[in-house]
Order: structure tokens, then sequence, then C-alpha cells
């Protein structure tokens, strides 16, 4: 199968993507006429000589109704058949970590360590463990938790709108359902009974699905999305479907505009907004999000939150609004690294119908003495005195100095975002429905959507041509290294992994460096592993994971 991602007209030359921008209706009044394909062919930068027009014109008459032809309804959940796979030919994924004994603490889920306070609101901040030592024990009941979690985000959404709608009778008896597990001696794991958010692209049965936009705003779907599913089946409790800028771009939905728990006077960034914003401020314990372009990064860096964005091929996306088939991701937002490692567990792996996943062991316990490891950090990234490299050299890390490769033609690659996009709802376009989104600026979807039927189909093809090379060149860079760090924001590597499909994880950092107060390690292609193992052994010698916002407001 080839390695390319959609290609949005693979049989038309040049000519049609211009002219399929010049005929976004069905012509009604006359043919194309010489005029039309000389003018839409310098649209795209090219010249024609006049013999050659004439030679063109039947074939653009012809393409021009093959368009009408292909211009039917199609749901967001249909496929394209062609997909991306960052695993190009030649390319596999790395041996596995050899673990090391984890400390018998770290997997204490008994209750003999943890005891419940008077108290619920001392542990709205708490890792994922001692919810569970709580739980298993019975110290405190999975409908006490629910309920706890429900009220609390409730409060927290009167002032952070991270909220689009709330799942409380489907929570209230799942926790009742899990409740009665216990009592039968049935345990399902360390998410047996924890309350997390689901960005609103997600799809849950018997609650809507917006998209965060106002043409989907009464849209329910009947299905769980399979990172829904698998969850429910690991004995997390959906509470709420979380706030994401509309169509998956910024912190503004059709409701409101996120905020930033940290500060009041920010949005919270997007498009993760409401899974970023609800976790930080502990309305959850975790949540998933998803990230095309930025969407897990932003926010989190945002929020101060800790998360995971996987390799792409990892986790179905079955279920999920389709944005860009062949750079959406989904991910876990949550508040250390140790909490990522539980939760990614449950929702990597292949399901049978996304056809991007990889079939690859994973395993969330695991740890290792990073002593020995080499950890790549682009030139020029850090200030001298950098206490994230000096954590890392404290724990026995050997840092390396690293040339990061970047391409000229990343904004021309990233033509495949705007032409996916605009392909995933050219009925929204054609409709006219896109007037009904609140942001109609040019940084936003309705102008993008229109502006990508002027992508001609030859350059989308090459751009996911220089999309491997790319990838080989990052990969290459990465060699000898196990990962490397950076600030969240440097050396265009957000953009470029977006491309390439390597995995991320950023956290909460100092407020020097680039001044984002925000650290970010990525990793290899399917090695989310020893990145995490990396990521949770910098956390553990750090404590800037262990701050959460103050949030005075409720207590206003």
């Amino acid at each position: 199968m080839p390695h390319s991602p959609l290609i949005l007209a693979a049989s038309a030359t040049l000519i049609l993507a211009a002219t399929a921008a010049l005929t976004a209706q069905p012509q009604e009044s006359g043919e194309i006429t010489l005029e039309d394909v000389a003018a839409a062919a310098r649209v795209i930068g090219l010249e024609f000589e006049p013999d050659e027009l004439e030679l063109m014109l039947a074939d653009v008459r012809e393409h021009t109704r093959d368009i009408d032809s292909v211009r039917q309804p199609l749901p967001n959940s249909e496929l394209p058949v062609l997909v991306f796979n960052p695993l190009l030919p030649g390319m596999t994924p790395r041996a596995r970590l050899k673990p090391a004994p984890a400390p018998a603490e770290s997997h204490d889920l008994d209750g003999s360590r943890v005891l419940r306070p008077e108290d619920l609101n001392e542990l709205a901040f708490a890792p994922i463990s001692t919810w569970a030592s709580l739980i298993r024990s019975r110290q405190v009941s999975c409908t006490e938790v629910t309920q706890f979690f429900l009220d609390r985000l409730v409060r927290l959404d009167e002032h952070l709108h991270c909220v689009i709608s709330y799942t409380e009778e489907r929570a209230l008896n799942q926790a009742a359902l899990l409740d009665d597990e216990l009592a039968a001696g049935i345990w399902r794991g360390p998410l047996h009974g924890i309350p997390w958010g689901a960005k609103d692209l997600l799809s849950a049965r018997g609650a809507p699905t917006t998209w965060g936009a106002r043409p989907f705003a009464d849209q329910v779907l009947d299905e769980d999305a399979a990172v829904v599913r698998r969850l429910e089946e690991a004995g997390a409790v959906l509470i709420a479907k979380l706030s994401v800028g509309a169509l998956a771009w910024g912190d503004v939905w059709f409701g409101a505009t996120t905020l930033n728990p940290w500060d009041l006077s920010q949005g919270s960034s997007g498009s993760s907004a409401g899974s970023a914003s609800a976790t930080a401020a502990g309305g959850v314990v975790f949540a998933l999000g998803t990230e095309t372009l930025g969407s897990i990064v932003s926010p989190s860096v945002r929020c101060r939150t800790s998360s995971l964005r996987p390799t792409f091929g990892r986790v179905p996306r079955t279920g999920c609004m389709a944005l860009t088939w062949s750079m959406d991701k989904i991910g876990p937002i949550c508040r250390s690294a140790a909490d990522v490692q539980l939760v990614f567990a449950a929702i990597q792996g292949p399901d049978g119908e996304d056809p991007t996943v990889h079939d690859l062991p994973y395993d969330p316990n695991l740890t290792s003495d990073v002593r020995g490891w080499k950890v790549g950090y682009p030139k020029g990234s850090f200030e001298p005195e950098s206490p994230v490299l000096a954590q890392l050299q404290g724990l026995g890390v050997e840092l390396v100095e690293l040339e990061i490769p970047r391409s000229r033609a990343t904004g021309g690659m990233l033509l495949t975002l705007g032409a996916e996009a605009a392909a995933a709802f050219d009925e929204l376009t054609r409709s006219g429905r896109d007037a009904q989104l609140v942001r109609q600026v040019k940084d936003a979807w309705p102008n993008v959507f229109r502006a990508a039927r002027l992508i001609p189909a030859v350059e989308y093809v090459n751009a996911q041509r220089l999309r491997g090379k790319l990838i080989r060149d990052f990969d290459g860079a990465l060699q000898g290294v196990e990962a490397i760090v950076h600030p969240s924001f440097s050396s265009g590597i957000l953009s470029t992994t977006n491309l390439t499909g390597h995995p991320t994880f950023v956290a909460p950092g100092p407020s020097g460096d680039d001044g984002s107060g925000s650290v970010s390690f990525t990793g290899h292609l399917f090695d989310e592993e020893r990145l995490l193992v990396l990521a949770r052994a910098w956390q553990e010698a750090s404590d800037y994971d262990d701050a959460h916002p103050s949030l005075e407001f409720l207590h206003d």
C-alpha cells in the first residue's frame, strides 16, 4: 500500500484542482473557456502557451464533469482507501526496552500505604495510583468518587467553560456496576472507577458529539469511539464531554472561550481546550485530547499538564471526528508521566477498523535506570545554565547537542492539513453552513476550507513525497540517542513531528529557557515506552508537575 495519505483527486491533473476552485458549483451557464483555464493556471503559478491551452480545454471540461460526479455527500467517518504510514520501507520499530525492577510502592494499589482524608478535595490533584489504592481497598466507592468529580467539574465550569455536556447518568450507572464488581472481588485494574473527560471530537453513545461547532451542536452519534469503549472496559468512568475549539482549532467553541485555570484572563489554547483546562484544574483525573498540529501540546503548555501525543498509528481513531486523516492523533492529557503510562496502555493498539494502527506491545508498568542513556537536545535551544539539562545530567544521562533537520518545504507539506480538512468538510463548505461557525476570520476554518480548493492535486502528492524525505531525515537525527529534550516550541519540532508522526511528551518545566515554562521529550517512532520512562524519571527528579493552580475563584 502506498505510504502517502488520501490523494484528493488521484487521477487529476494540475489544472483539474485549480478548475475545481472555479467550479465550486456545477456549471449552469456555458462551459469552461480558454480564459478560465489560463486564469486557473495563473492562480497556481503556471503559464501555458495558446496551443497548449487549446489542447487542454477538452480535458479540463471533462475533468470538471468528473469533479461534479464525485461531489456527493460523504459522512465524516468515511475513510480514504490510502493511508499514511510513518514506517517507511526499511524502517522498523526499535527493540523493546529491558525493564529494571520497579519499586514495590509504585505498584502498591491495595490501600495499605494510602489512607482516605476527611475531605476528598485534598485529593483533587492526586495521581491515578492514589485513587486506585483507595478504590481497590474500598475506602471510597466508585460512586462517591464519580459524584465528587461531577460536582467539582460543575463548579469549575462556571468559570472555565470547559464542558460541552455531562454524561452523569451513564457515569453513575457505570460507577454502581463497578462497585458491585469490587464487592464480588473483581478489579479491572488501576483505572477501575477513575473519572475522566473526553474531548468532544470523540463519540459517546447517548451524548451529543458537537465537534465544538454550531452546525453540529445537536449531533448525537449512536456509538462509542474506540478509545471511549476501551477506557470503559478498563473501568474508567466518563463524566463529561469537554470543550473543543470549533472543528479542532483554537479554544473558541459555540458556547464560549475555554479559559486557563492558572490565569482566567487567558484562553486555554486549543483545540484540546477543555481536556487540558479540566485536567489542570482537578475537574477530572485525566482526559483525552487529539492533535493534528499542536492541539495536545499547545493547551498542555498553557495549562501545565503532562500529556502524550503518541506516534501516528498507535491509537485507533474510530469514532473520532476526522480532520486530517494522515495527521490526526489521540493521546492522554494527565498530570504526570506515570498517569500517562496507565492511560496510554488502555487506549493503544489496533481495533480492526482504523487501518493506520500498528500492533505493537506496550508495558504500562515499565521503569528503567536511565543512567548512561544518550539524550539529544537541539543546538542553542536551552539557556547555558538550564535546570532541565542539569536535572537530566543528575540522572546520569549523557547529553548530546544535535542539529535538528528542518525543511524549507515544511509549509508546503502542511498543505496536507488544509487539503484533507477541506475534503473532510467538503459538504459544509458547499452547503454554505460554514457561515454558522463562530470564527469568520482569515485564520479560521471557513476561509481555510475555501482556499484549500485551490491546492493542486499534483502538489499535494509531491508534498507527501517530501514528507517521506523528512521522516528519514528526522529519524536519522535521532539515531544514537534514546530521545531528544527541547522547549516545546523550539526548532520547528512541533510542525516537523506532526508531519513525520514521531511521539512527543509535553510537561510543565521551569520558567526560563524559551519562556514557555514547558519542556517536551520527543522519541523514536512507536517507542513510547522509552519516551515515558525517561520523562517519568525526569519528573520524579524535579517538582514542576507538583504545582497546581490556586483556583481562588472557587472560594469567592
